[in-house]
């Protein structure tokens, strides 16, 4: 399965960007409640806040990065309890499920992305981890899961990754010239990996 290798560089953006602006937005958020309610105690506690979690994250990206799946998981899930509600404890579920996945732990790694589902306010976060749910359903032959996931999706920068799993499910199901429309749409849309997408269409005669 590509899940884990084709929106990686997404991903990475989005980590780029909440390192370098992350802190600044939960201070700006702080502060406009310290004006407000004038809780400099407020602003102070949600500086510390956003400092550690950001330090326990490189932890965990560390370990994750070196291949310790049992600190790995460790960090993480102490990460997600004590940050539930920051971008930083959704950063962490998306990497868990793709280290568990790698370790063979599908069930785990589907629970990951349905957490991320259930708790993410962040569009570009929720539709990745959409994205990665449905191609692991695919992947644990849940067709019409996977399907329901992919089905009417926004007409935004992931469209062309929601019509290439579309593909997928008509190509599991037998239907090539349902699957042959959806990946070349996909292209046009643009997706991670179209060399992937191409080689699945001159497959079918595209």
């Amino acid at each position: 399965m590509s899940t884990y290798q084709t929106e990686e560089e997404q991903v990475e953006a989005i980590k780029k960007w909440w390192k370098e602006n992350g802190k600044s937005v939960v201070g700006g958020i702080a502060l406009g409640l310290a004006v407000v309610g004038g809780g400099k105690g407020w602003l102070e506690y949600q500086r510390i806040q956003a400092e550690n979690a950001s330090a326990n994250f490189e932890n965990f990206s560390q370990a994750a990065l070196v291949g310790n799946l049992e600190t790995a998981v460790q960090r993480g899930e102490a990460l997600i309890r004590e940050y539930k509600g920051s971008t930083y404890a959704l950063f962490t579920a998306l990497e868990l499920a793709r280290l568990q996945y790698q370790a063979g732990d599908k069930d785990k790694a589907k629970a990951r992305l349905q957490w991320v589902l259930d708790n993410s306010s962040k569009d570009a976060i929720s539709q990745l981890a959409k994205i990665r749910m449905a191609r692991l359903l695919l992947d644990m032959k849940n067709f019409d899961a996977a399907a329901e996931l992919a089905a009417n999706p926004a007409d935004d920068a992931y469209l062309g990754e929601f019509l290439s799993i579309q593909g997928d499910v008509k190509l599991a199901r037998g239907d090539r010239e349902a699957a042959r429309t959806a990946f070349a749409q996909a292209l046009e849309k643009g997706v991670s990996n179209p060399t992937l997408i191409s080689m699945k269409l001159t497959e079918l005669g595209g």
